[in-house]
């Protein structure tokens, strides 16, 4: 792409509805710094009220916000009404479940980014944010395009989720370096609740694991003395996006934005356990053990096996860029307790105990 890319114009929001993509239009509308129009891309007009209804009984300033329409089945995004001016596009969109097939997971994880990614080119847009996840780093990459061997083992192992968004990282990097798209990665740790209330809807891997000790259904810890499943809270991590596409130093540039400070995961089941008044489980299952047994016995889907670890992750370079810019991660373990007692309180069956 030739030419000076813009300053100015519209932010896109792709995933809008979502958890992350919620918290990202809450930062970018409530920025005394930020006076851009963002746009939210929906895919009904039904869930874009619902969106504007939802974020105004929040108290988040709408007149900055505009709705915008998209087919993402089309064969290129085109949005209604159209956007002449974009100036930052994000790619919050994401197929979010266990349990999905190939297809389900490729059509929004892998072929979306890439229509996103195209979008990004064809209007010119200043930079491109693409949200991935923090296990992406931990597979060997392979060249794009997969062969359908390689897909099929992949997809096999890890399951359609985790696959799918490894992929993405390699479809979407390799597209943008060759249709000269400023693009900068982000891979988020497992996503908890606002810092300062909690406030979650977001149910899966961690979450889960929370809800099922305080209905007292977990009756053991996965893994090691020293696994740990990252966090970052929801609204750090959407200042962190909204913050990268201003710092030009980001282009290019993938960030691990989790906290290093997240406890173990043992401490952190008993940091849970003391807010919620349950008993923590005492006994561990190792991980090679979950594989082996069946879900209706461990309560763990396979899925999520491979996320529970003891890895370390490569966050200096996010640290850095954060506090160049004057904030850090807020105190990981009030986050925690805040989150899970907004998870114990409010998320369906919160009531069901054994």
């Amino acid at each position: 792409m030739s030419g000076a890319r813009r300053n100015d114009g519209s932010i896109v929001v792709f995933g809008a509805t979502g958890f992350i993509g919620r918290g990202l239009l809450r930062e970018l509308l409530t920025d005394p710094a930020e006076d851009s129009r963002v746009v939210a891309v929906v895919r009904s007009a039904e869930s874009g009220a619902r969106l504007r209804d939802r974020l105004g009984s929040a108290g988040v300033p709408l007149d900055r916000l505009s709705i915008h329409l998209f087919d993402p089945g089309a064969g290129e995004i085109v949005l209604e009404p159209a956007v002449p001016d974009v100036r930052d596009v994000h790619n919050l969109a994401a197929a979010f479940a266990f349990g999905m097939t190939a297809e389900t997971a490729r059509a929004v994880n892998v072929v979306l980014a890439e229509k996103i990614t195209r979008f990004a080119a064809a209007t010119r847009a200043r930079r491109l944010v693409h949200v991935s996840g923090y296990r992406v780093g931990a597979h060997p990459t392979m060249p794009v395009p997969w062969s359908p061997r390689h897909r099929r083992r992949i997809y096999g192992r890890l399951g359609a989720y985790e696959a799918s968004k490894i992929e993405a990282d390699a479809v979407v990097r390799a597209l943008a370096a060759r249709l000269d798209v400023a693009l900068t990665v982000v891979n988020p740790g497992t996503v908890i609740g606002d810092s300062r209330t909690g406030e979650a809807d977001q149910y899966l891997g961690l979450a889960d694991l929370v809800l099922q000790l305080s209905r007292g259904q977990l009756r053991a810890i996965p893994g090691t003395r020293n696994t740990v499943v990252p966090v970052v809270t929801v609204d750090h991590l959407a200042r962190f996006l909204a913050l990268v596409p201003r710092d030009p130093q980001a282009a290019g540039q993938a960030y691990w934005v989790l906290d290093d400070a997240t406890p173990v995961l043992p401490d952190l089941v008993a940091l849970v356990a003391d807010e919620l008044g349950v008993p923590a489980p005492r006994r561990r299952v190792p991980v090679v053990a979950l594989r082996i047994l069946p879900e209706w016995l461990t309560g763990a889907q396979k899925e999520t096996l491979s996320f529970i670890s003891a890895d370390a992750y490569p966050t200096a370079s996010a640290t850095a860029l954060t506090r160049r810019h004057g904030f850090d991660h807020p105190p990981v373990r009030p986050a925690l307790q805040r989150w899970a007692r907004f998870l114990a309180a409010t998320a369906p069956g919160a009531a069901t105990r054994e």
